[in-house]
């Protein structure tokens, strides 16, 4: 999903390509033309439709061989076999000669990347995870406001000309964003099903995180279902970022509620 997003960020709409080399976001390799020499796609999908003299390879996308193409090499992508056999459900992909499936290999890659962010900014994991206890409602909903906002974010510095660095800044944040999310939402996940499995015991922050990552991930890897945890899982996420970051202006200091005030009037008669 992440390369997804950054395709989404970096190009506005898949470019067609005219010879091989190395390129970000999806790109496309149109009927008729001939691309000589490999070509390697970071960040988006490659849709084969000409011809490709050479090996095709997608790292963080998909790899889509249309009827009619060649391909005198290999098709490489990130994805497959590999998570099948140690994640019974994780499914396969549908394109033809992939050499190689290491889609679980690629999402605990990126588990890696959410414990780093949580090892960077613990005082600000704490409190999205505060947030995600006490306000997981309003969580979703910035966090719902926050991808809304990031293609039109975009395009309005990209208009002003002179703020076009900051959509390098904005795609950083967004990122950041939706792995300290991640790191949060596993942290919590894990206490909670460590509280369930063994009340009487308290685990540490770092195996409570471990645990959380490998139920979110084995939950992304369920066909269908997984689709839907990783959208929430980028929306709930985003949103205790954003909240972790703004003070608390909207939720409070970490730790306080908001209650409804006490009841007042005269006592009931007990009868």
């Amino acid at each position: 999903m992440i390369a997804h997003i950054l395709a989404v960020l970096i190009l506005a709409s898949v470019q067609s390509v005219y010879h091989g080399g190395t390129y970000v976001g999806s790109v496309i390799v149109e009927p008729g033309q001939v691309v000589r020499g490999d070509l390697t796609v970071i960040a988006g999908d490659a849709t084969i439709e000409g011809a490709v003299d050479g090996d095709v390879n997608v790292v963080g996308g998909t790899a889509f061989v249309r009827p009619g193409a060649t391909i005198t090499g290999q098709v490489n992508m990130v994805g497959g076999d590999v998570a099948s056999a140690v994640v019974p459900w994780a499914g396969t992909a549908s394109y033809r000669d992939t050499s190689g499936d290491y889609r679980l290999i690629w999402r605990i890659v990126w588990d890696l990347v959410a414990v780093l962010f949580f090892l960077i900014f613990p005082m600000r994991a704490r409190m999205a995870i505060d947030r995600l206890e006490n306000h997981p409602g309003l969580c979703a909903a910035i966090g719902l406001v926050g991808w809304v906002a990031v293609i039109p974010l975009a395009i309005l510095l990209l208009c002003t000309i002179l703020l076009i660095p900051f959509i390098a800044v904005e795609a950083v944040a967004v990122i950041a964003g939706l792995f300290l999310g991640k790191a949060a939402l596993a942290l919590l996940v894990g206490r909670r099903l460590w509280e369930v499995l063994s009340p009487r015991t308290t685990p540490s922050p770092f195996a409570a995180l471990i645990v959380g990552l490998a139920l979110i991930t084995a939950a992304e890897l369920v066909p269908i279902i997984g689709t839907v945890v990783m959208v929430f899982v980028a929306m709930i996420g985003l949103g205790a970022s954003i909240l972790a970051f703004t003070g608390d202006t909207l939720v409070g200091p970490p730790g306080s509620s908001r209650s409804r005030p006490p009841l007042s009037g005269p006592p009931m008669v007990v009868g």
